[in-house]
């Protein structure tokens, strides 16, 4: 989506010439929640708009691929790189969620695009980071037994969502969560899954089922 049209559905028509230039580095000053909206999606709608296209695309390919019993070669790289081993586990970490989610759970890990994470690292979601060899920033709190956190940092945005959309579709936590969405495309039916994704446990799927749908961004998975 464009930035008009971002601009458009938040209920402010300026000319394409009137946009600001966002930086995921910078943060202006004194900015309205509506002006904070409108630099999120603006930063992370395109990425997020690029990779889930790229994913379906991939998922359907290897689901006629499956279907006509050909590509075995690709089909085990695939499986290599998802840790999985079955056909069916493949469709199930390869297919995207809606991006209303993405978006979803990038605003909220994000504070929309304003925390030191997302300025910082370019870490949209908030990712952990547990080697100490790959680029990475220390969180600004520890956890209750000393221990220091670190979270992943990136080159880019669209990298961050790259890694997440991996991580998603690879993880043990989020068995359930792949199941949910090869199933279905209602994000309401797929968040509650997402229990084990934060700290906050049953709590975070109840905000983040009302972020999708105070924000409308089930608009996005059109």
């Amino acid at each position: 989506m464009h930035y008009l049209s971002v601009i458009l559905l938040l209920g402010t028509l300026v000319s394409a010439s009137e946009l600001p230039k966002y930086s995921a580095e910078v943060v202006p000053k004194k900015m309205s929640v509506k002006s904070k909206k409108v630099r999120f999606y603006a930063l992370v709608n395109p990425p997020v708009q690029k990779v889930h296209a790229e994913l379906l695309q991939l998922f359907k390919s290897v689901k006629e691929d499956i279907k006509l019993k050909r590509n075995l070669a690709k089909r085990d790289m695939l499986k290599k790189a998802y840790k999985v081993t079955t056909d069916e586990q493949l469709l199930y970490a390869l297919k995207p969620h809606p991006q209303s989610i993405t978006l979803a759970q990038g605003a909220m890990e994000s504070s929309w695009g304003t925390s030191r994470f997302f300025v910082e690292a370019k870490n949209i979601f908030g990712m952990w980071s547990v080697n100490p060899k790959e680029p990475r920033i220390p969180a600004g709190v520890k956890r209750k037994n000393g221990k220091q956190v670190w979270v992943k940092k990136f080159a880019t945005l669209e990298e961050s969502v790259r890694a997440y959309y991996k991580t998603m579709g690879r993880a043990k936590a989020y068995r359930a969560f792949r199941l949910a969405r090869y199933v279905t495309n209602n994000p309401y039916e797929i968040v509650p899954t997402l229990n084990t994704y934060s700290e906050m446990k049953e709590e975070y799927p109840l905000e983040l089922a009302a972020l999708i749908r105070y924000n409308k961004l089930q608009r996005y998975d059109k």
